[in-house]
């Protein structure tokens, strides 16, 4: 595929690469008999809700506004898990969740007054254990913040509570669920032989190429056949949605000399537009990359951040002035953590539908800039 065409910088998802990720999904979902759901905070891509709606269950919110944009253009009630909520969200957020869940007993404590039947309640608790190794996105460390840690919750479910919510994965494997499991129903067996439901969270990378979807299939139903009582068995993915769906086009736009190293100055940021990169820290694809390549450059971004780079990469030609570079793999987590740092101008966003045809969804502008701030 060449990129020439399409405006630079633009994020630009693959129909059919997306289609082949949830025709996976729809896969497990069915012979697992276990709900697959679209965690927001990974793939918030609202333009192919509808699509994804014909293949998974529906789609999970971490906050008021993800709950709304479910609501608005999946049209299902979200599963809504916040950290904590805003008392004055809370009646809005009832509106439109299926299932809420608190990250604590004193949050259960101060909205249970207003839970309503028309809406299945859980508590997160911590699994204790995780192999995630970048401490950033551990969510179940001992000190963690998220999930009721299990000294703190005994034997006997709090009424109104259904379920019971879990997450300690982040682009793993089923072998790694399957050892959180074994964590999980150790110290909360008694719990999860009262719950209707139970949540395993995200972080299951079930489109990556190695991942194996029937050992996935395995432990789901393993797990089903222990726990007889259990209505809803919920997985909810966002890196497996959006991954390998889809490349972030940039342009570059100068060619810096300093050091024995050039820097390519591209019309894209790292610390606005691929944050991860610098958090993990992680080094992308480029498309153009090469490994023994003669021209080795750094791709600088373009905000006054010092560290707007990371890394190096060689290509086969010198680059010059106007040449593309593609980012590969940009369309999970990426696009939702993008800024606007610096004022610098959000990616637009673009669709390559199943035929190859090319068509910009958004553009922003100096208006969405000014309209954040005050």
């Amino acid at each position: 595929m060449t990129y020439d065409h399409i405006p630079s910088p633009s994020f630009v998802l693959e129909e059919n690469k997306l289609i082949k990720n949830l025709q996976l999904l729809k896969s497990i979902q069915d012979e697992a008999d276990v709900h697959i759901i679209c965690a927001l905070k990974g793939f918030s891509f609202h333009a192919v809700f509808p699509t994804v709606k014909k293949y998974i269950h529906g789609a999970t919110a971490s906050s008021l506004h993800e709950a709304k944009l479910v609501y608005e253009k999946m049209h299902v009630k979200a599963h809504t898990y916040c950290p904590v909520y805003i008392p004055k969200e809370f009646d809005e957020i009832q509106q439109i969740s299926s299932h809420i869940t608190f990250n604590s007993l004193s949050q259960y404590n101060t909205y249970k007054h207003k839970m309503i039947p028309d809406i299945s309640y859980g508590l997160r608790v911590n699994p204790g254990y995780s192999e995630i190794t970048t401490e950033l996105y551990n969510p179940a460390s001992p000190n963690s913040r998220l999930g009721i840690a299990r000294n703190l919750i005994g034997d006997v479910l709090p009424a109104g509570i259904e379920g019971l919510h879990f997450h300690a994965l982040c682009e793993n494997t089923s072998y790694t669920l399957e050892r959180v499991l074994e964590s999980f129903i150790k110290l909360y067996h008694p719990l999860i032989q009262q719950a209707k439901w139970v949540n395993f969270g995200g972080g299951h990378l079930i489109t990556r190429k190695d991942y194996e979807p029937q050992h996935l299939i395995q432990i789901l139903k393993v797990f089903k056949s222990k726990y007889p009582n259990l209505q809803e068995i919920i997985l909810e993915p966002g890196s497996a949605i959006g991954w390998q769906t889809g490349v972030l086009v940039s342009t570059v736009l100068d060619i810096v000399p300093n050091g024995n190293i050039p820097t390519a100055m591209l019309d894209v940021s790292f610390t606005c537009h691929m944050p991860d990169c610098l958090e993990m820290p992680y080094k992308p694809n480029v498309l153009s990359a090469v490994e023994n390549g003669t021209f080795e450059y750094n791709l600088g971004g373009m905000s006054c951040l010092a560290g707007d780079f990371i890394g190096t990469w060689k290509f086969e030609n010198e680059l010059k002035i106007g040449d593309r570079i593609v980012f590969d793999d940009m369309i999970h987590y990426t696009m939702v953590k993008t800024s606007t740092f610096n004022g610098i101008t959000l990616p637009s966003i673009g669709v390559m539908n199943e035929n190859g045809k090319f068509e910009l969804i958004r553009s922003f502008s100096y208006a969405d800039y000014k309209n954040r701030l005050s």
